[in-house]
């Protein structure tokens, strides 16, 4: 744990740096905020103001780009991280992960089983993104009904929709210390006559990690025993943190006057290592398949018309620590959706359509071919949704409704085993049975520019979600959270209302905005931890699907300062949540709360970076969750060089990351986890990336 007085020192002093750095600055900012949100999935710009939505592109996204989606987004505002190692890590927003946060390629699902558990990675590539969204609101419903958390979207460009006037790409390579990790990444685009074609491809090597060395180790593994518990300290590698990835990507698409169409193929492969004190490791697959046309003004009245769909064939296997296989997992995907877009009516202009999803989950023991902890399940999903937006003067308005259907079907002859627990007797039993839902979600807001530059609005969003398949049907012991999984296939749909209030200044020197949100759930759904264990499962804690009512409050606000031309920008931010049960309680992995600062400066050719966090002590756990989560200190850096040589910009970079070497284990990680491996310590990433 940490000493109480240092860290609490060493953070206000980096702080009080860095904030006198911002508000000493007098050049300029990089980049200016910006307030449209363009949902490149459904091709149409979305005006979300009323919501604090973020795309990361360009210089921010490379500075920050990790080899996971949760690691990319870890620190941005309102928005937090699994934490399962190098090779796992999803993100959390403003509280709430797994199903709550649906994560999208290019607009339509990704395919992949990461909402299940933490320790199944996200099914997309980070090093060939173009263009990283995060929606929420009335946004959020063009794609699903059950994103009371927000959505994400991943852009990759594989689909081009414009053609390039000339042979244009990238190419990255760079090394990293901690892991001793090796990547590299290619993307190309060009055109023959009407037809556009990308390439791309990437690999992402990484050994073991380093920890810092305030980590101790235990008996069993690396822990944070109470004081004066037989530990001694450790420096080294963590076991089961290495992460392997590789993938290729092509695309082609027709692009005429009034449109394109054009279709993509991938294939992922990703192996990596699980650190629990069990240990294990996961190889993982995927096979992608897009298609995507629009025709832009199809007919009067309409400005778009759009189909896309998409199949994903995805695999993993689960390895013990003794590197044999245990179990098999396999999830065949569907979907197709159309859009279209109406002009403006009477200052409202929107978009409505349809969406089908199928999909096939798969979970098998390797050896008895008995299920793995989810029985065979096939989930269908039906849904229409429409989205208008308005502007009068100075006021704004948006409205959004979604109607899903979705029915889950697990295989009804699947046998499910009781087990001895340790109280006696044995676990609770289930039934399986068919189960359908039928989920209405819509959303409104409104804005109000009530001077030059500075407008405040609200935002209510009412977001119904079905249980999932693990939810509902889960039954059998589950390694990476240490636990033994029982569901509950009476679970009722999870309803959220979301009250949002937001002030914002967007023009000037000086920027900001600040929200404050109340989210408040009927039958929430969660993991109990009943107290028991299963004596033939390693001890695993007896885990069972529930229902309570819930409430998650929160605030977040930033300030920004910059100009109009390159020079010196900073920002200075801050973002709070607290899940509650409203019988008393507190949800479970809630993340804890921040305050950060950024500097940055650019000039001739030279871009320098700083970024610090606060990570506050998070005690605020649930009742059988052990803690407290520790405080920590996180400061980032960065510099890099651009030259131009010939027809190629060459820059050359390097990025700092923990640069304190402070213990960091975020409270979303499950205790398996967090308890027993700590984030990497201190890093330099050397790199070279060229752009034509």
């Amino acid at each position: 744990m940490h000493p109480t007085s240092q860290p609490v020192a060493k953070h206000k002093l980096i702080y009080i740096i860095l904030v006198s750095g911002l508000i000493s600055s007098g050049a300029v900012a990089q980049s200016q905020p910006s307030l449209e949100v363009t949902a490149t999935g459904s091709q149409e710009s979305i005006q979300s103001i009323l919501t604090p939505n973020k795309i990361l592109q360009g210089d921010e996204l490379l500075n920050k780009l990790g080899t996971t989606l949760g690691a990319t987004l870890a620190n941005e505002l309102g928005v937090s991280a699994t934490g399962y190692g190098a090779g796992s890590s999803r993100p959390v927003i403003r509280g709430l992960e797994g199903a709550r946060v649906q994560i999208l390629q290019n607009g339509l699902s990704v395919g992949d089983v990461s909402n299940i558990s933490q320790d199944h990675a996200v099914g997309n590539n980070m090093q060939n993104a173009r263009q990283i969204e995060i929606l929420r609101g009335a946004a959020a419903l063009l794609y699903g009904s059950g994103s009371s958390g927000g959505l994400v979207n991943v852009v990759n460009d594989r689909i081009l929709t414009n053609l390039p006037d000339r042979p244009t790409g990238a190419i990255n390579t760079s090394y990293e210390t901690v892991n001793n990790g090796r990547a590299g990444a290619l993307q190309v685009d060009s055109a023959f006559g009407s037809v556009a074609v990308h390439l791309d491809t990437a690999i992402n090597n990484a050994n073991n990690y380093t920890i810092p060395s305030g980590s101790v180790q235990a008996p069993g593994g690396w822990t944070l025993p109470p004081e004066g518990a037989e530990a001694t300290n450790y420096t080294g590698k963590l076991p089961n943190t290495f992460s392997n990835q590789n993938n290729l990507g092509f695309g082609v698409s027709y692009i005429g006057k009034s449109g394109y169409t054009g279709i993509s193929v991938e294939r992922l492969n990703n192996n990596y290592g699980i650190p629990t004190p069990e240990g294990g490791s996961i190889n993982q697959s995927q096979n992608r398949y897009d298609l995507q046309h629009q025709t832009r003004d199809p007919f009067s009245g309409f400005t778009s018309f759009k189909f896309s769909a998409a199949n994903t064939n995805y695999n993993h296997t689960e390895f013990t620590n003794q590197g044999e296989a245990a179990s098999q997992w396999k999830n065949i995907a569907n979907e197709a959706r159309i859009e279209l877009a109406h002009k403006p009516i009477v200052g409202w202009q929107g978009t409505f359509g349809a969406q089908i999803t199928a999909s096939s989950l798969n979970a098998t023991e390797v050896g008895t071919a008995s299920y793995a902890i989810v029985p065979p399940t096939k989930t269908n999903s039906s849904a229409l949704f429409w989205i208008e937006e308005g502007k009068w003067n100075s006021l704004q308005g948006n409205l959004g409704l979604r109607y899903n259907n979705v029915s889950q079907n697990p295989n009804l002859g699947t046998e499910l085993v009781p087990q001895e627990i340790n109280t006696g007797g044995d676990t609770p039993s289930i039934a399986l049975q068919n189960r359908n839902f039928n989920l209405m979600s819509y959303s409104a807001g409104g804005l109000w520019n009530f001077m030059q530059g500075h407008s405040a609005g609200i935002a209510y969003t009412v977001s119904q979600r079905a249980p999932s398949a693990q939810e509902l049907y889960s039954y059998g012991a589950h390694e990476s959270t240490a636990t033994f999984d029982i569901g509950n296939p009476n679970l009722n749909k999870e309803t959220s209302h979301n009250l949002e209030f937001n002030i914002q200044r967007t023009s000037g020197l000086l920027r900001g905005k600040a929200s404050v949100y109340a989210n408040r759930f009927n039958n929430y759904i969660y993991g109990y931890y009943t107290g028991q264990s299963v004596p033939d499962a390693e001890n695993f804690s007896v885990v069972v699907a529930q229902q309570a009512s819930a409430t998650i409050k929160g605030v977040e606000a930033e300030l920004t300062y910059n100009w109009r031309q390159h020079g010196v920008g900073g920002r200075i931010f801050g973002d709070a949540s607290q899940g509650t049960f409203d019988a008393g309680g507190n949800l479970p992995l809630q993340p804890a709360p921040r305050l950060g600062a950024e500097i940055a400066h650019q000039r001739n050719g030279w871009l320098t970076n700083a970024t610090y966090i606060y990570s506050f002590q998070q005690n605020r756990l649930a009742d059988w969750e052990q803690g407290p989560a520790p405080s920590y200190n996180l400061l980032n850096a960065g510099i890099s060089y651009t030259e131009k040589i010939k027809a190629v910009n060459w820059t050359v970079y390097m990025n700092l990351k923990n640069l304190l070497n402070d213990q960091i284990r975020y409270a979303t990680t499950p205790m398996a986890v967090r308890l027993y491996a700590p984030q990497p310590g201190r890093s330099f990433m050397v790199g070279l990336r060229g752009t034509f």
